[in-house]
This record gives structure tokens, sequence and C-alpha cells, in this order.
């Protein structure tokens, strides 16, 4: 397998997607629990450990490669000046 093939597994907005929705956002009652930590961190993080920064990075990571994908998608389409939503065959 080259490194592009590999890179492609991280690049799948279907797979992002998915990985946002199930790993990003659980547990999902009382809130999200991405949602919590964000605004835990936005209050000041106080009380915060190790392991709380570990389980937001764990959480956030979906979301970041999600919002990282979006961002090369956009910035791609504007360098080939091709509109969004139109597909080349």
């Amino acid at each position: 397998m080259n490194e592009a093939q590999t890179l492609k597994f991280w690049n799948d907005p279907k797979f992002l997607i998915v990985m946002c929705l199930t790993l990003g956002l659980a547990p999902f009652i009382p809130e999200p629990h991405i949602w919590g930590k964000v605004r835990w961190i936005m209050g000041g993080g106080h009380g915060m450990k190790a392991m709380d920064y570990f389980d937001f990075l764990m959480h956030g990571t979906p979301w970041f490669l999600l919002i990282r994908y979006a961002v090369i998608f956009f910035i791609s389409k504007i360098k080939t000046g091709k509109e969004i939503g139109n597909k080349s065959v």
C-alpha cells in the first residue's frame, strides 16, 4: 500500500461524519460529551486533570479531522476555480 492509499482513509468524508456522530458525540445523554468538555475548557478548565484533557482530545479528534477535510476541500475548489456541488465526469 502506498502513501496515497493510506491517507485516503483519513480523507473520506463519509467515514469522518460517522466518526463525529459516534465517537465525537458519545455519550449522548445528558449532553454530548465533547460539548461538556468544550464548555468546561471555555470556563477556564478549573479542576481538569490530565485524563480530562485526554478525553477531550479523543472525542475532539474526529471533529478536528472533519474540519481539516472541509478546509482542504474548499481550498482545492477555490484554487481550481470550480463551483462547489458540480460533479465532473
